[in-house]
């Protein structure tokens, strides 16, 4: 796969119960990094603060590691009680990825930074008669303060290191979360995640801010999908993605590539096709 010129590494998969479950396949399969994913109970902060072991681990084996914050991550809540605990989280990981940076500078490309993948939590919605409100929409003045406060804090204790929070695209971007994206990418501690897979399922509507703002692009999700019927997270070629624009890309912004596909069956199949491609 060195063809493409891209860091090429592999999600958590439900399938592997262990640390070393996930490192023998991403090895198997000649990969060059796992993604840590914190929806995971045995990737919640205290293991990964574990940093000694998970290091070990992955000097044995020749890999490093990006994290994936807990997608139900919501640092704008309106309860303050669950917005900090949400920030120490981020603190707490910014600090892991700190102490595993060496194992991107051995085994990764020291010209990419570590990244931190983030989902943007949309909160909670109002059904009226006839429509929907958003109750950050509605309270967009509060919205865009936690977020202001959430860079700055980012920023420090992200510090002079190499580490980047990468935003993801899901089920489309609201208005609101643009406007916070975009003052977050203003900060160099902040970039962008494209999920071509959910982007795909989404009728491509995230694509034209995607390309707007490509110049962020550091992170991308790399799975097939199809739209007619929804579905995503397919082995590479099993849908109707362009997958090698989307590569000539990703190697165009020298951002690695997560192919996140979910089971093991899908993940073989996918590194096969770029075997042949």
């Amino acid at each position: 796969m060195e063809k493409y010129n891209i860091q090429f590494g592999m999600p958590t998969l439900v399938e592997n119960r262990t640390l070393e479950d996930n490192i023998a396949l991403c090895r198997k399969l000649g990969l060059d990094f796992i993604e840590l994913n914190m929806n995971f109970p045995e990737y919640q902060i205290d293991k990964l603060e574990q940093t000694d072991y998970l290091t070990s681990q992955a000097q044995t084996a020749g890999i490093y590691y990006t994290i994936h914050l807990d997608e139900n991550l919501n640092i704008a809540d309106f309860n303050s009680l669950v917005s900090n605990a949400y920030l120490e989280t981020v603190r707490r990981t910014i600090d892991v990825a700190k102490k595993m940076i060496c194992l991107r500078d051995d085994y990764g490309d020291k010209s990419q930074p570590l990244t931190l993948n983030m989902h943007m939590n949309h909160g909670v919605y109002i059904t009226l008669p006839e429509t929907k409100v958003w109750m950050y929409e509605r309270n967009v003045d509060y919205y865009m303060k936690s977020f202001v406060a959430f860079r700055s804090l980012c920023e420090e204790w992200i510090g002079d290191s190499d580490i980047m929070i990468a935003i993801e695209n899901t089920n489309g971007f609201r208005g609101f979360e643009k406007q916070a994206i975009k003052y977050l990418l203003e900060s160099d501690k902040f970039g962008l995640t494209w999920d071509i897979g959910h982007s795909k399922a989404t009728a491509e509507n995230d694509v034209p801010f995607i390309l707007d703002n490509q110049n962020h692009l550091v992170h991308f999700h790399i799975h097939d999908a199809t739209q007619t019927p929804l579905r995503d997270h397919l082995a590479l070629g099993d849908g109707e993605i362009d997958i090698r624009k989307r590569l000539e890309l990703a190697a165009q912004r020298n951002a690695r590539c997560v192919l996140e596909t979910k089971t093991i069956k899908a993940l073989h199949e996918s590194v096969g096709w770029l075997e042949r491609k």
